[in-house]
């Protein structure tokens, strides 16, 4: 009977702690310099996120390693959902699979919700004779070797993007990594590499002012930033390829199921508002939401997209 009433009375103030949260500040560990895609998304949801629970979501920018030091202090910090991570797929999803990482994101972390993806976009010089994606996969198909796709780094998640296109596509291409994808565009641009996979953010202005060309993007639906371009699932005929970045809220492994909820709960009517959509634009990234339990099965079916993908391609990172 003890044992019975203790369990109630706990699970009453889980649900009275989760009625009265946030009644402090909230603080959001952004494991990036501020001005990424990651740090932009964090912000603007957060800034509703304040507006709509009376609280400040307090950001912190705590960079380095690729990610992780961020990260690992959220999975190491007190589970009262007082303590965010802006998570996103290179320190969650993919890093784990290339290196030891200090946690393990689906058992040190409790996803919240997903609050963006970043779909990419393959292009090519205007020079490149194919005018159309079958027209590219035909050309690249009989001339195995000959291409050449840069990315922003070996293991970055433009490289897996492209291995998995390519080996979808049944194309045999040569890597060229670089370090971001500033570079790596200006060399497509310029005819040095063949083609690339990187993000609408980075491709989209280059796209309009006529310095590239594309032949689709890697998201299952066209993309808020360049919606007159088709997807390559369907322009390229590869049914099943649907890849995007993504970036989302976490909290310390342990953190109650009901602040999750809620907080979940008001991400999706934070992503909802037009002016939010609007902000997200111009910045390359389309609006997502989820339930914590639909993050946490994302976040399982991407870290094991990711270990077949490097398996696959032979990725291995040089220390």
């Amino acid at each position: 009977m003890k044992k019975v009433f203790l369990l109630l009375s706990l699970a009453l103030s889980f649900a009275v702690h989760a009625q009265s949260y946030p009644n402090r500040p909230v603080k959001v560990i952004i494991p990036w310099p501020p001005g990424q895609a990651t740090d932009l998304a964090a912000r603007i949801v957060g800034e509703k996120l304040s507006q709509q629970l009376g609280q400040p979501f307090i950001m912190e920018n705590k960079p380095g390693a690729g990610g992780s030091i961020g990260t690992e202090i959220v999975a190491r910090s007190a589970p009262d959902g007082y303590t965010l991570l802006a998570a996103s797929s290179g320190p969650i999803s993919i890093m784990p699979n290339l290196q030891k990482t200090p946690y393990e994101p689906l058992k040190d972390l409790a996803p919240v919700s997903l609050i963006a993806t970043v779909p990419f976009a393959l292009v090519v010089a205007p020079s490149f004779p194919a005018q159309n994606a079958k027209e590219f996969l035909a050309l690249v198909r009989a001339n195995p070797g000959k291409y050449t796709f840069a990315s922003s780094g070996t293991g970055a998640t433009a490289h897996m993007f492209a291995e998995l296109f390519n080996s979808m596509a049944q194309l045999k291409s040569l890597h060229v990594p670089y370090k971001g994808s500033v570079p790596a565009l200006t060399d497509v641009i310029g005819g040095q590499v063949a083609y690339a996979i990187e993000t609408v953010a980075s491709t989209g202005s280059h796209i309009k002012s006529g310095k590239l060309k594309t032949f689709g993007v890697t998201t299952a639906r066209r993309s808020a930033g360049l919606p007159d371009v088709p997807t390559l699932a369907d322009a390229a005929d590869i049914p099943g390829y649907d890849c995007a970045a993504w970036v989302g809220y976490a909290a310390p492994a342990g953190t109650p199921k009901d602040i999750l909820a809620k907080l979940a709960g008001e991400i999706q009517k934070a992503v909802q508002a037009t002016d939010l959509k609007e902000r997200y634009i111009p910045l390359g990234m389309d609006v997502a939401s989820t339930s914590p339990d639909e993050m946490g099965a994302y976040l399982k079916r991407e870290q094991d997209r990711y270990a077949q993908i490097i398996k696959s391609a032979g990725i291995k990172i040089e220390h």
